[in-house]
């Protein structure tokens, strides 16, 4: 299964079982990809999380079935995910603009999200730079916080903002970001500021070490202002790289990102020559 038919059948999965509990690791499974880069992708290709997806797919087929039966609103509350007839309702009155019983007196209309259809539009080609390289085990010390992959774009950001403003490059300069989700978890995954550890350095309270397996990674050069050149990388690698891709496949729930020293360029990291790298672990297909 290549990656375009691995997101559609993640989606064609999410539009069977709307009316029963969603597990982000069965969703992932029936797309034969990690939970990780599952959610990463689906988010990168679409321009909205699985989470929004799932909850704007409810929405509309809740609002259906209101007009169309004689249903109490607490069982579609039920049916559709939502603990109580009051949290539906105020869900049901930001999607639809109007409540249940507006909608069902035909006092307001509907919104309606037709099922997604993953297409790739050919466009002008794009040249993407990459190597591949086996790199043994190693281990990292740095800061790690957990995520959920609805906000994480913000927050992320944020946490590197907060290490620098508390003075803890003193101890970790932050040559690397490492995502983690080796534990598949349904929501939220390990996100580290990190540098290379030495073994014979204490690890200061507050600080972790782990340990990244030998790996084979598809390493992909970024230059530019950050964040914004490399959050568009992240798009490409997912939206053109990994589609076209007949060689390789991701390996596991894990990516780095590698950051130059911003004190070698003029502006730092919004220097137009600032220099990163982002690592992703592949298998052979």
């Amino acid at each position: 299964m290549d990656w375009v038919q691995s997101i559609s059948a993640a989606i064609g999965y999410i539009d069977a079982h709307l009316d029963e509990e969603l597990d982000m690791a069965d969703i992932a499974q029936s797309a034969m990809l990690s939970p990780f880069y599952f959610q990463r992708g689906f988010a990168m290709l679409c321009g909205f999380t699985v989470g929004e997806y799932t909850r704007s797919r409810r929405l509309s087929a809740a609002g259906a079935e209101l007009v169309a039966t004689n249903a109490k609103i607490i069982d579609l509350a039920v049916k559709y995910g939502y603990d109580s007839a009051d949290s539906f309702t105020r869900a049901f009155t930001r999607f639809h603009g109007a409540t249940p019983s507006a909608v069902r007196r035909g006092e307001a209309t509907l919104r309606s999200i037709a099922p997604l259809k993953i297409q790739l539009t050919l466009q002008g080609g794009t040249s993407m730079e990459y190597r591949i390289v086996d790199k043994g085990a190693f281990s990292m010390i740095g800061r790690e916080r957990t995520f959920g992959y609805e906000n994480c774009m913000a927050e992320i950001p944020a946490f590197w903002s907060e290490h620098f403003a508390n003075g803890g490059q003193k101890v970790v300069c932050g040559r690397y970001g490492v995502n983690i989700d080796e534990n598949v978890n349904d929501n939220s995954f390990e996100y580290m500021i990190a540098d290379p550890y030495d073994p014979a350095s204490d690890v200061p309270a507050g600080y972790t070490v782990r340990a990244i397996p030998a790996y084979t990674w598809a390493v992909f050069p970024c230059k530019g202002s950050m964040v914004e050149k490399l959050q568009k990388l992240n798009r490409q690698i997912f939206s053109e790289w990994l589609p076209a891709n007949t060689e390789y496949a991701i390996a596991t729930g894990m990516c780095i990102e590698m950051y130059s020293d911003p004190r070698e360029y003029k502006l730092g990291t919004s220097d137009e020559n600032y220099y990163c790298e982002l690592w992703i672990p592949v298998k052979r297909k």
